[in-house]
């Protein structure tokens, strides 16, 4: 008999029992009878308990084998996917395709968002206030938590360029992304296409600067929409306790390069 209907059948007893108790209380035999309900009511609720407990378990470990090895690497250490957080957050990994300053795949099997769980406590409230303002739009991650690895083969790309102020080295103790305290981001829309930025993430150049914006307007190097679409991406990630970065409008920070070394490990 299927442990679920004896389940029912025992609860349902357990029921009766507490009714017809009160009025049979001085029938000895009847208290025997009830009793040995009771017991098996109790043992088949535990049975029902532990039964729960292992698909709860299965499912969970399922889960986790879809997950890739870098992911299950993150899980591991502490870091959260920020879809188990908040679905609604819109995840395209720049560094799964080889569309970024690389030119190629630096995420072979990681397709997952993960941050700390500061952070990712952080990016939530920026969403929510989002949508509060703005309930068509969405934040859309880049990037996020970086192992040092990846990090030392983007180094070693702009290692001795112009552009090695764009990539923190790790032998400086590397970026916030490799403390799982910063992302790369933007807006997008219900469809999940972003909106004008003024130019293409991981953009090399004054550009993506944020500090002479109104020049870059002036000047038509970006459109007065695309600073709006910025300032509307500042004002939601500051909202939530996130600093933006001068050179790239697109990477906000959660805390400093400080705070990270002294409270903070550095991801694997």
């Amino acid at each position: 008999m299927p442990s679920d209907f004896l389940f029912l059948l025992a609860k349902e007893e357990f029921e009766n029992w507490k009714s017809q108790f009160a009025i049979t209380q001085n029938t000895t035999m009847m208290k025997a009878r009830k009793i040995m309900i009771l017991l098996v009511a109790c043992l088949l609720l535990m049975s029902n308990g532990q039964a729960w407990g292992k698909t709860r378990m299965l499912q969970g470990k399922q889960q986790e084998q879809k997950l890739s090895a870098t992911a299950r690497s993150l899980a591991r250490q502490g870091y959260v996917n920020i879809k188990d957080v908040d679905k609604s957050i819109q995840v395209s990994l720049m560094y799964a395709r080889a569309d970024n300053f690389c030119g190629k795949v630096l995420y072979g099997d990681l397709k997952e968002a993960y941050l700390h769980p500061k952070a990712a406590k952080a990016l939530k409230e920026a969403q929510t206030y989002l949508k509060s303002l703005h309930p068509h739009l969405s934040l859309k991650i880049y990037d996020a938590s970086r192992p040092m690895s990846i990090q030392q083969k983007m180094w070693n790309v702009v290692k001795g360029t112009k552009n090695d102020i764009y990539v923190s080295n790790p032998a400086h103790g590397g970026g916030m992304h490799n403390y799982g305290m910063a992302v790369d981001i933007t807006l997008c829309n219900e469809k999940g296409d972003t909106l004008d930025m003024g130019t293409k993430v991981d953009y090399f150049g004054k550009a993506a600067h944020i500090d002479q914006e109104a020049q870059l307007v002036a000047s038509k190097r970006i459109s007065k929409q695309a600073l709006r679409n910025r300032e509307l991406l500042r004002k939601v990630m500051r909202h939530a306790g996130w600093k933006p970065l001068r050179t790239e409008w697109w990477h906000f920070n959660l805390c400093s390069r400080a705070t990270a070394k002294k409270y903070y490990k550095v991801i694997k």
